[in-house]
């Protein structure tokens, strides 16, 4: 799965924009009154002026060998979240390093580097290196009503999980991270987990979708 577009919702549509463009350096691909975009990678990630928003978990993906570069330059940057001491978290069961900060909004963003993409390089770590969106989390009550509602809509497959806890829905390229918002909290800061209106764009097999969440309800159309 390929996350094309992220849109997220915000109260602070300057901050946001001071804070992707000048601490991450990311390129404006558009902007207006209300709202603001970047070119992340493959991906576009907007933000939308709303009278209330709510905290997002949301992740980039990097090059498979270059998360201790990215911890520096981003040490430089913002306040690395950790878990315990540890700034650089190790999920074995994914193959995969990585480390969370907060933007403007306290929404909690994560670099993550899959090592069976395959994806190292030699170029030095800087904003160029982002990759992709590669996941949006969807904190729910009902994890397996979300899961099967893409699956059957758009075929896009289990990654991992239990359906009762968390369920990661997609591939390494694009997850959606569906948790059960009564059992689980966020990694690695614990706050509680949310709904979150989105709006999302992703290619699976060839065709684009478009997902909605919004009031906890989720739908999606193909193009």
């Amino acid at each position: 799965m390929q996350i094309k577009k992220l849109k997220l919702f915000t109260t602070n549509i300057i901050a946001q924009k001071e804070f992707y463009s000048k601490v991450l350096g990311f390129n404006i691909s558009s902007e207006d009154h209300f709202s603001v975009s970047f070119n992340v990678g493959h991906s576009i990630l907007e933000f939308q002026l709303r009278d209330n928003s709510t905290q997002y978990h949301f992740a980039f993906n990097i090059p498979s060998n270059k998360e201790e570069e990215a911890l520096l330059w981003l040490k430089s940057r913002v306040k690395i979240l950790k878990d315990g001491n540890k700034e650089i978290q190790d999920f074995d069961f994914w193959n995969a390093k990585a480390i969370y900060f907060y933007d403007a909004d306290n929404n909690i963003v994560e670099f993550i580097s899959r090592k069976n993409l395959n994806n190292s390089t030699h170029v030095i770590f800087d904003s160029s290196q982002v990759l992709e969106i590669c996941e949006i989390g969807i904190p729910t009550i009902n994890i397996e009503k979300l899961y099967k509602l893409i699956h059957e809509k758009a075929g896009v497959p289990k990654f991992s999980g239990d359906m009762e806890r968390f369920c990661a829905q997609g591939d390494e390229n694009g997850l959606f991270i569906i948790i059960n918002k009564t059992i689980k909290k966020w990694f690695p800061t614990n706050e509680e987990a949310i709904p979150a209106d989105f709006e999302i764009l992703f290619e699976q097999e060839g065709s684009i979708y478009n997902l909605t969440y919004s009031k906890e309800e989720l739908s999606l159309k193909c193009y």
